[in-house]
């Protein structure tokens, strides 16, 4: 017990910075992206922290495996190094010993990937969904964000608000708001940009049509090309701009969204990928722990990391084998009873050939380094 848990404590540290570096990682990267969605008026600023709530279960389904591999390479790597294991396994600590503590800890890490894959990131999914469709339901004023020049109608209109209010019945209201509308043709037939100023806008919605306008009060147009002097100049008490629809967050699966229960008994190709891909993620821990454990024995002169690009790429051809089987069981080219079977099938055979042929993995790791 003693041993156990010294050994599980090496892999878990490990695990752990792993896990928070690459998840930073991810986090940055997504964030990033939605911000500049929120810049360019695709998104409410106010829910990016949403979005990256809901979609942190599907980065952790992601991460955690690949922690676990490359957690269990680096420990028990420093430990054959520095000699650790050699005097273990000298005191009677088998081999089969070794791979049993070791997957007595990675039982814990597949109780909280059986709980993300199967309840957490279906249900994140599901809240995603739900604030797309909310913010399908925002206008144009609606992401309009105060003292910022920002582009809408795929560049063709550019709106400047120096303050947003409240009103009293919580509806947005711009003041002193600024548009410039490019491509206006005018009555012979040129084309020629628009400058308006508004005291006031607030969004309008029609109840008939669902069209969506943005009403302003106290207007004044300025149509005509820059350079020349045959500028039209309006004065008008209100003025609506139909707005385009608006289109925030990339579509989602519906199968990602359905619960686990859901998924049973479909007959629906789409669906039986979905739920095999739930059953690999948690398939993928106990074999990649299978993997990992022989190959991460290494001579003292090879060093610790001799062997983690390597590992690396092989785990990245599991996980990438799993999502071309998923996309080709949606896609009806490769029978749901065969499905993602085989992969597991083949890397299950090649962590047999590891502990059959020890020599394998020093090979492997001579490859990995030349």
């Amino acid at each position: 017990m003693i041993i156990f848990r010294y050994l599980s404590k090496q892999i878990l540290q490990v695990m752990a910075a792993v896990t928070l570096i690459l998840l930073v990682v991810a986090l940055t990267s997504r964030f990033i992206q939605y911000l500049s969605q929120a810049v360019a008026g695709e998104l409410a600023s106010d829910v990016l922290f949403l979005l990256m709530f809901y979609r942190l279960p599907d980065f952790l389904l992601v991460i955690l495996p690949l922690a676990l591999f490359l957690g269990i390479l680096l420990a028990y790597g420093r430990m054959y190094a520095d000699n650790e294991m050699v005097i273990l396994i000298g005191s009677g600590f088998s081999q089969r010993k070794l791979l049993l503590a070791t997957l007595g800890t990675s039982s814990i890490v597949m109780i909280i990937v059986a709980v993300l894959s199967f309840q957490l990131a279906p249900w994140g999914v599901r809240n995603t969904e739900q604030l797309k469709q909310n913010q399908d339901q925002l206008t144009e004023l609606d992401l309009i964000v105060a003292g910022q020049f920002q582009s809408f109608g795929d560049g063709n209109r550019v709106t400047y608000a120096e303050r947003i209010d409240s009103s009293s019945m919580g509806e947005r209201q711009l003041q002193n708001v600024f548009v410039a509308v490019s491509g206006v043709e005018d009555e012979a037939g040129q084309s020629s940009p628009r400058i308006i100023v508004a005291e006031s806008a607030r969004p309008e919605i029609d109840l008939y049509t669902g069209a969506r306008f943005m009403r302003l009060e106290n207007v004044l147009q300025y149509d005509g090309a820059p350079g020349a002097l045959d500028f039209s100049i309006g004065h008008f008490d209100v003025q609506s701009i139909l707005l385009p629809d608006s289109t925030s967050i990339e579509p989602i699966l519906e199968e990602e969204s359905l619960t686990t229960m859901q998924l049973i008994g479909s007959d629906l190709p789409e669906h039986q990928a979905e739920l095999q891909w739930r059953i690999s993620t948690l398939l993928l821990i106990p074999i990649i722990t299978l993997i990992a454990v022989p190959l991460s024995k290494v001579d003292p002169r090879q060093g610790r990391y001799s062997k983690l690009v390597p590992a690396a790429l092989l785990y990245a051809a599991y996980f990438v084998l799993l999502q071309f089987s998923r996309d080709m069981i949606a896609a009806q080219n490769l029978p749901a009873l065969v499905g993602m079977w085989w992969v597991h099938a083949v890397f299950i055979g090649i962590a047999l050939l590891c502990y059959r042929f020890p020599s394998l993995g020093k090979s492997f790791a001579l490859g990995g380094s030349s």
